[in-house]
């Protein structure tokens, strides 16, 4: 049996292996690399042991501390819990015996009313326009009557013609008494029978009952004339008032007819005028007549008008609970014009007495409205008060307190009945 031998491979030279393990590289980079450095298990054992000591360190100098620092915290925090709440106090104090209120108002003028023509005609002339300030009693339009002059020359014709008719009955009167005084003497002789005296004297009696109608004619006739010449004097248009001319409706040639149809002018007494306000009624007691006002309107920043509450409608308006009152301004010269819209700042006198508290001591919640009250004890009670007036930082409060009282000077709804607190000094 023949057995196979493994064929013995030589061993690699020094020179091969180095060949095998390191190529030359000189020619490629054209240097030759230096042989790799071999590191010990000590030096590797040594740098992780270093490594671990910085890790150590820094774990022991970041988190160490922090852990201190919390642990600080949490028991700062504790003692803060267990310790009663710091909190500032403020005493109301008690406010003025007067506030100020602000209402919007409406300017009008003193007298104000529209002018219209009692005689028919045509217009003649106009002597005032817009804008113009007339006089009491000025001329203002000229009005040609035509059928009223007719109508005037016709009455007087009536009148003379009533006073010839007094004549007559007066003549006729007279020779009525004479014929009966002569009918007595005849009588009393004998010569004139007693029906013809009575007759006389129904006759006489006649007489004079037809003078006195005639008087009554020529008084009649009087009076229509006087009532048309009343008429005629309508014809020239004046004013019933000094003010100033707002509106002008009419033209030359115009037709005017007596009433209210056609209106001729519009007049308004502007000095002084008048703004109505309408007083809420939580402030109506206290306006009354002679109050000192001041308006104000945008048209003139930074100026007051002064005035003068005038009248009170003396009852409140079922419908907005509001007290109108008028204000008196004077105006000599004409600045503020009817139908401007004006502001009045009224100082009204307080009826009770009220407490002034910051805006931050009111808390408002399911309960009301409210300020939290230190008790002498230290513990904290809600107390319901009513705040009548709100001026931004700070209110009034009309009930509720009675002056004295430790407020929380920062209501915190956290707060509840009963809670014991410090008072911060």
């Amino acid at each position: 049996m023949t057995s196979r031998s493994e064929p013995v491979v030589p061993p690699p030279s020094t020179g091969t292996r180095r060949a095998h393990a390191r190529p030359d590289t000189k020619d490629e980079i054209g240097f030759a690399l230096p042989e790799p450095a071999k590191v010990s298990s000590t030096r590797l054992t040594l740098l992780l042991v270093v490594v671990v000591g910085v890790l150590a360190t820094l774990f022991v100098v970041g988190y160490v501390p922090r852990m201190r620092a919390r642990t600080a915290l949490s028991q700062a925090t504790a003692a803060e819990h267990a310790a009663s709440p710091r909190v500032e106090v403020v005493t109301p104090k008690e406010g003025s015996s007067s506030h100020s209120i602000t209402l919007p108002g409406t300017a009008k003028a003193l007298e104000e009313t529209i002018i219209y023509s009692r005689a028919n005609g045509y217009v003649k002339e106009w002597s005032v326009d817009i804008g113009d300030k007339v006089k009491e009693g000025q001329r203002l339009a000229l009005i040609e009557t035509p059928d009223l002059d007719q109508e005037i020359a016709q009455a007087s014709a009536q009148l003379a013609q009533a006073i010839a008719s007094v004549k007559q009955a007066t003549a006729n009167c007279d020779l009525a008494k004479s014929s009966l005084d002569r009918y007595k003497k005849l009588a009393a002789e004998g010569l004139a029978t007693k029906q013809e005296l009575d007759e006389r004297a129904a006759q006489a009696d006649v007489d004079v009952a037809n003078v006195e109608v005639a008087e009554a004619t020529v008084r009649t006739q009087r009076a229509g004339l006087a009532r048309l010449g009343q008429l005629k004097s309508f014809a020239t248009v004046t004013a019933p008032f000094p003010g100033t001319i707002t509106a002008r409706m009419i033209d030359r040639g115009a037709l005017v007819v007596s009433g209210n149809s056609a209106p001729l002018f519009k007049l308004g007494a502007m000095d002084p005028l008048r703004v109505f306000v309408d007083v809420p009624q939580d402030a109506a007691p206290g306006v009354t007549a002679g109050l000192d006002v001041s308006v104000s309107v945008r048209e003139f920043p930074g100026r007051a008008f002064k005035g003068t509450v005038a009248r009170t409608a003396g009852a409140l308006d079922p419908a907005s609970r509001t007290l109108s009152t008028e204000i008196r301004v004077p105006n000599p010269d004409g600045k503020l014009l009817t139908g401007m819209y004006a502001e009045a700042s009224l100082t009204l006198p307080t009826p009770h007495r009220t407490f002034e508290l910051p805006a931050t001591a009111v808390l408002t919640g399911a309960k009301g409205v409210g300020v939290q009250v230190v008790l002498p004890d230290g513990s904290v009670k809600l107390t319901p008060v009513v705040i009548e007036q709100d001026l931004g930082a700070s209110v009034r409060i009309s009930s509720g307190l009675h002056g004295g009282e430790r407020v929380l000077k920062l209501s915190s709804p956290g707060l509840a009945d009963g809670t014991k607190v410090e008072i911060a000094q």
